[in-house]
């Protein structure tokens, strides 16, 4: 089992933990987490190439693609590892966070940790 942790904090108002799990290279990313202090409605959600968050998407870099797709949705064959699809932020602006994935990885040479 390969755990990794990715914690939202900094100058925008969106604040929350998400929690990424693999229990084998040939099972699926379990990806769980709540974030706090969205607009309402939905939000695209995706991993970037790098874990820094400081300076929005610039600093974060592109999405994480090592295939050199195009974007998708996570039921596409053509997608971003990264592409996640959309979450759904309820009146109060939290998104609770509840996917599974099977193109990302944890473990293994195309892992997203790091």
């Amino acid at each position: 089992m390969v755990k990794a942790v990715a914690t939202l904090r900094g100058d925008s108002e969106v604040t929350g933990t998400v929690y990424f799990a693999q229990a084998d290279e040939d099972s699926p990313v379990v990806i769980t987490g709540k974030l706090h202090g969205l607009k309402p409605g939905l939000h695209g959600f995706h991993v970037h190439e790098f874990g820094d968050n400081t300076n929005g998407c610039t600093s974060a870099g592109a999405h994480y693609n090592p295939f050199s797709k195009n974007h998708g949705a996570p039921e596409d064959a053509e997608r971003h590892a990264g592409d996640l699809g959309n979450i759904t932020a309820n009146d109060e602006g939290i998104a609770d966070i509840n996917k599974t994935d099977r193109m990302m990885k944890l473990i293994g040479p195309l892992s997203v940790i790091g």
